[in-house]
């Protein structure tokens, strides 16, 4: 993600149009960096029957466990196991969750503070603070800190667009109007341009999803007139908020109109005028300026296809211990690879590698998020140092598995057809299955309270925090002569 430094510079983005977001970008952009240094430390975790030994506790811990949290749940890539165990570390530490009032924030339109269940404006009451805000939107950075503090720790999920776009294909063919023209993956790759149409509804599923969940810009080529699908009309005009570290909600706030005398930057120690006008959109300088905006706010970005070295990562940075990153795949599809490498093309057939490298093509943008992402996942890979990773993959590995044997009927996920508790049931979407988990019996009672928040799939586990942070009030019933209708 770009060179570390000790302070990070977080800047606020909301709708604009893009000849400002890309002004922007070349006034101040090589003020971008972020500060994701390495901890370590071991937290007392499951009590469940284990057959490994513990690492003992460090006599002074060096660090503070992180718990003002905020994941970017990309779509079909693997965010939803991401989530499990972002449910499960909030539930049993009485953390509070930012909700939204069904699943999902208003998607596919662009996240509003408005939507978070309990919200009220700053001098619109007093609130408990928020500690996690996880649930599906299109990234809002302006709106996001109306409801996070700037300090949190910001990360996301990317997978290879490849693979993306072999589930999303799955799982939105009935959602996406490109999708449900194609009669394959394989053909609408051949010719997307014959089904995909820019603003018809659902196909933002269909192209750059990872891109379109970041809430970046799109280029003119892949706008319609009337600007990209769903982007909510704003009356105010666009505004860059800057954040300094430590600057808590005072900000600096730069009108979009100053941008018109663009001021000068320093390259390679000569000074060059930066404004919308001297950027090639179609340039990859479009790409990198973005991709160094979402350097400037992610703290951390994990791989799907190196998930577990992600969660190890992403463990140490929170000042996590193993066990708080140790659960199970949710929201996977029968015969899905989904946390497998499937970067590396040499074992593909020649019609997979032909698919692989047109859904690469297709989704450009996507892709140089991926291979940016990748980059810096394995740049903090290096730091952490290769072996001591894979030590703490293969502990990680052993206690999932050690779980599943203890937790779960068969000791993995299994077709929802075997699942008869609704609780576990996973919701049904798209045309493969969703697996899901049933339970052993026998269980402990804290061993059964531990093995249900690990199987719980994300929607029920949702309600039941909703339900732990808004108890239902009785009330009594209405005298009336008939039934109103809702």
């Amino acid at each position: 993600m770009g060179p570390l430094s000790p302070t990070r510079t977080m800047r606020l983005w909301g709708p604009r149009s893009l000849g400002v977001a890309l002004g922007v970008f070349m006034t101040i952009g090589f003020a971008l960096q972020f500060w994701g240094g390495p901890f370590q430390r071991r937290l007392p975790g499951l009590q469940l029957r284990q057959t490994w030994a513990r690492s003992p506790e460090p006599d002074v811990p060096s660090c503070s466990p992180r718990q003002r949290l905020v994941f970017l749940k990309t779509h079909k890539s693997g965010s939803s196991s991401v989530l499990s165990l972002l449910h499960r570390y909030g539930d049993r530490h009485g953390l509070r969750f930012a909700l939204p009032a069904r699943y999902q924030f208003g998607y596919p339109r662009l996240f509003q503070a408005s939507l978070v269940k309990g919200y009220h404006p700053q001098g619109g009451g007093t609130q408990p603070p928020f500690h996690i805000l996880c649930h599906h939107m299109r990234f809002n950075l302006k709106e996001v800190l109306k409801v996070m503090p700037s300090d949190s720790f910001f990360f996301s999920i990317v997978r290879d667009p490849a693979a993306l776009a072999r589930s999303a294909f799955s799982y939105y063919k009935s959602t996406s109007s490109a999708f449900r023209k194609a009669p394959s993956l394989a053909a609408f790759l051949a010719n997307p341009r014959a089904f995909y149409r820019p603003g018809a509804r659902g196909d933002h599923y269909a192209r750059n999803l990872l891109w379109f969940d970041f809430g970046l810009p799109f280029p003119p080529e892949m706008r319609t007139k009337r600007g990209y699908p769903h982007l909510p009309k704003d009356p105010n005009p666009p505004e860059l908020h800057v954040l300094p570290s430590g600057t808590g909600p005072r900000a600096h706030t730069l009108h979009p109109n100053t941008l018109l005398h663009p001021a000068p930057t320093a390259v390679d120690g000569h000074s060059q005028l930066s404004s919308p006008a001297a950027l090639d959109l179609g340039s990859s300088s479009f790409i990198q300026w973005s991709l160094a905006w979402l350097d400037s706010v992610f703290d951390m970005v994990l791989v799907a296809e190196y998930f577990d070295e992600s969660l190890v990562l992403l463990a140490d940075a929170l000042c996590w211990g193993l066990d708080d990153v140790v659960g199970f795949m949710h929201n996977a599809q029968a015969g899905s690879q989904q946390g497998r490498s499937v970067v590396s093309d040499g074992g593909l057939s020649a019609e997979d590698r032909q698919l692989t490298a047109r859904a690469r093509v297709w989704n450009s943008l996507d892709w140089a998020l991926y291979v940016h992402f990748n980059h810096s996942l394995w740049a903090r890979i290096k730091q952490y140092g290769q072996s001591r990773l894979e030590s703490a993959v293969a502990e990680l590995r052993a206690r999932r598995e050690a779980l599943a044997k203890h937790c779960l009927v068969g000791g993995e996920a299994l077709d929802p057809k075997y699942i008869t508790d609704r609780r576990f049931r996973p919701f049904q979407f798209g045309s493969s299955k969703v697996l899901g988990y049933v339970l052993r019996s026998g269980l402990s009672l804290q061993d059964q309270e531990e093995c249900e928040r690990l199987a719980t799939p994300e929607l029920q586990y949702k309600d039941k925090l909703d339900a732990k942070q808004f108890p239902p009030t009785v009330s009594l019933p209405l005298k009336t002569s008939r039934i109103l209708s809702p």
